[in-house]
């Protein structure tokens, strides 16, 4: 008997090699793949773990900026600063000449704002040496001025300057938004310079809104609002500086230079006259006509051309008739 040839099982080795190339691409696991996934998951978890370590950094940063002496101490002289404000505004009562002064400072808008640049200078300023050069700078310019006002401000109004003296308020706050944008090293000299003018500004302001006669509680508690805007919003600031604040500080100080520009172009726009015109003394018919008389100058106008005279009216009391005014006396023989 002859045998017969058992029929070989292809093995998958043979399948695979008789199989086109394709085949065996579809049927083999894509381990490339899985690993991109993996890589790409990876990726993502570690980039979610740096995102949420950046702001837990952050978090942290601000709880222990918080926490700081210095943080305390100026929030509590801006929250002591805001209540008497506060204060002041919300009770009814007589204001002093002090109470006047720091109010008047909070209402000149351009110089607040002015002052609000150099203080977020202050708070980026990397040494102390710079936050005092800032505040004396301000301070050096204010107090000769405040103290011998009336002989500066006539030189003043002498020189070509006199002519231009409105461009001052404008000027300080361009300048205060452009040391925003300078470098720390160029920043360093350029704020007590921008702080120098803002002080010349203000002291202008106040030798000519302090009714003229220099009182000294009205100066004294406008510097004082004044210093308090520069200093203490810079000093809470100071805990938290770092590279962060370079862009914020960047889009104040393009804020500070558009306004300045605004306030510029408002100072050169004519106003239109919104009153309408007055109507002449003599043709208003909410007074007694005049006798011709009076209109030809031959009669003395009456004292008082509040109502028309009355032909009825009883006559007043003559001195001389009456001896309880002092009447009499000479008619006695």
């Amino acid at each position: 008997m002859k045998k017969q040839k058992q029929p070989h099982r292809k093995s998958g080795r043979a399948t695979a090699k008789s199989a086109p190339s394709g085949a065996v691409r579809s049927m083999a696991p894509d381990k490339g793949g899985d690993a991109v996934l993996r890589e790409t998951a990876v990726g993502r978890v570690t980039e979610g773990t740096r995102s949420e370590g950046k702001a837990s950094a952050a978090a942290e940063r601000f709880r222990a900026g918080v926490r700081t002496p210095a943080f305390r101490i100026a929030f509590s002289v801006f929250l002591a600063g805001v209540l008497t404000v506060a204060g002041s505004l919300a009770i009814p009562h007589e204001f002093a000449f002090f109470e006047l002064g720091y109010l008047f400072t909070l209402s000149i808008y351009d110089l607040v704002l002015a002052m609000l640049g150099l203080s977020v200078a202050i708070g980026m300023a990397e040494r102390r040496s710079e936050v005092v050069s800032i505040v004396v700078a301000f301070l050096g310019v204010i107090t000769p001025m405040l103290l011998f006002f009336d002989p500066i401000f006539s030189a003043i109004l002498q020189s070509p300057l006199g002519h231009e003296l409105f461009l001052i308020a404008p000027i300080a706050v361009m300048l205060s938004g452009v040391v925003l944008w300078l470098p720390a090293q160029v920043r360093r000299i350029a704020a007590p310079l921008a702080a120098a003018v803002v002080g010349f500004s203000f002291a202008l302001f106040i030798g000519l809104d302090d009714f003229g006669i220099g009182i000294k509680e009205f100066a004294f508690a406008a510097v004082l609002g004044a210093l308090w805007i520069l200093v203490v919003p810079g000093l809470m600031l100071r805990p938290f500086r770092g590279a962060w604040l370079t862009i914020p500080a960047r889009i104040i100080g393009s804020w500070l230079m558009v306004i300045a520009v605004i306030v510029t172009v408002s100072l050169y726009v004519p106003f239109a006259p919104d009153a309408p015109p007055l109507p002449e003394l003599l043709d208003d018919p909410s007074l007694a006509p005049l006798d011709p008389a009076v209109e030809d100058g031959l009669l003395e106008a009456p004292g008082s051309f509040d109502s028309p005279v009355d032909d009825n009216a009883i006559p007043p009391p003559e001195l001389g008739d009456n001896p309880l005014l002092g009447g009499g006396r000479n008619s006695q023989p």
